[in-house]
């Protein structure tokens, strides 16, 4: 009877020990499963978030990019600014000195041609001094007045206006009237009236400085 009572338990003992393993399996599947969904999971998180940052540093260099290349096109503006501004000066300079040179000469002309016409003649006499102190007033007020003061508005009117040089325009650089006149925009006339074929030619130029007022500085030249 005892024999049979301990068959029975060892019985139980191996069922409870089967299920137990049985049960252990099924949890370390389900473990071990929990564990790669976790991993896929995490995967799937990650994968955006490296493509948001991949993405976050492309604009960021592009960004920079756009910021520098700006940067070095109105820095080109300012020098071509500059540069059109120490042209000017100096052809106004150069102009104003060959001018102020022409007057010089022309009252030196004047002035030396004064006196020798109211030198005292070789005859002797002394009635021909007042005569001569009464002329010299005369002429240095004609060499430093009249005649210099008519030529000087002639001189200046009748130099003409170069149409063909876009520099002329308030905001045009050289750079940028080389480019003009390459595009087919060579005179200024085209830009004080353009036609609807030269206003697409100007709008390639529509990123330079003060675009929006190039008609109206190019009529202002005359």
């Amino acid at each position: 009877m005892a024999k049979k009572a301990k068959q029975n338990v060892d019985k139980i003992v191996k069922k409870v020990n089967k299920e137990f393993e049985k049960t252990s399996s099924q949890i370390e599947g389900l473990v071990n499963d929990a564990l790669k969904q976790f991993d896929s999971l995490q995967n799937q998180v990650q994968e955006p978030v490296r493509k948001l940052l991949n993405e976050i540093d492309e604009l960021r260099d592009r960004e920079m990019k756009r910021f520098h290349e700006e940067f070095e096109r109105r820095l080109n503006e300012f020098h071509e600014l500059q540069s059109s501004i120490l042209e000017r000066l100096g052809v106004a300079s150069k102009e104003a000195g060959e001018e102020v040179k022409k007057l010089t000469d022309e009252v030196s002309k004047e002035a030396s041609t004064a006196a020798k016409e109211a030198a005292p003649k070789k005859t002797g006499k002394a009635s021909s001094k007042p005569k001569t102190s009464a002329k010299k007033p005369a002429a240095k007020q004609s060499a430093a007045g009249k005649p210099a003061a008519r030529k000087a508005p002639a001189t200046r009117a009748a130099k003409p206006v170069d149409r063909s040089d876009l520099t002329l325009v308030k905001g045009i650089g050289p750079a940028t009237a080389r480019k003009m006149k390459d595009a087919g925009i060579t005179s200024i006339d085209q830009i004080a009236n353009p036609s609807e074929a030269d206003q697409e030619k100007l709008k390639a130029f529509s990123n330079i400085k003060g675009y929006s007022q190039l008609t109206v500085e190019a009529k202002k030249i005359q």
